[in-house]
């Protein structure tokens, strides 16, 4: 059974904004507040220190990248302020604001409303990132990897593949599962990629996979 979450939605658009309310409460959570504007989220998550915020990026009064700025300066207020940002699109400077510095604790999230096709998912995305994941959509990853081709050509052709994978937050069994291949084999890729990234040897393990996936989407 999923843990109850207290929540704060923002969306501007009306039939959206219920429907993720219904949603969610359909799932056990409690919806703190649902606003349609930047200042509204702003109020709303300090009256209530929901443990997660969900936002669009682009919101009243200037429908420019008012819900990014707003969990970014609540996430400030509120230290562990989770934060799942759904949007239409990929925005490349939003998307790299949002996931920078974001492989320590606090659970981080962007997601593409076009692809979200199972409520299953979406709920358990929801619980993963109030939990302190990073759930990122694959086209997110995807598309800001296509932009940023250079680092990529370090890594094999599988072990882009395995970073793809990572970035979607499987697990290494779910990985192999994918691939149809042995454990060993994906832990293996995993470590030479982790290597090809320089990362400290001293990174936490539950978040090496965060850390990988962002050094790559900021590179």
């Amino acid at each position: 059974m999923r843990q109850s979450l207290r929540l704060v939605i923002a969306e501007d658009a009306v039939l959206l904004r219920e429907g993720l309310v219904h949603l969610l409460e359909r799932f056990g959570h409690r919806v703190l507040a649902a606003v349609g504007d930047g200042p509204a989220l702003l109020d709303a998550a300090r009256e209530h220190r929901p443990d997660l915020v969900i936002t669009d990026v682009r919101m009243p009064p200037g429908q420019t990248d008012e819900g990014l700025r707003t969990a970014r300066r609540l996430q400030a207020e509120q230290p562990g302020l989770a934060v799942l940002v759904l949007s239409q699109y990929v925005e490349q400077t939003f998307a790299d604001e949002l996931l920078d510095d974001r492989g320590n604790s606090v659970g981080t999230g962007y997601l593409l409303k076009e692809r979200i096709g199972d409520v299953e998912e979406f709920a358990d995305a929801v619980a993963r990132v109030a939990a302190g994941a990073t759930v990122v959509d694959p086209e997110v990853v995807r598309q800001l990897l296509a932009r940023r081709r250079d680092p990529l050509d370090r890594l094999t052709p599988r072990e882009r593949e395995v970073l793809g994978l990572m970035a979607e937050g499987r697990s290494n069994a779910a990985i192999a599962r994918r691939l149809v291949v042995t454990d060993a084999a994906v832990a293996k890729h995993i470590a030479s990629i982790l290597q090809k990234l320089d990362l400290p040897p001293s990174a936490p393990d539950d978040h090496r996979r965060v850390l990988a996936v962002l050094a790559y989407l900021r590179a």
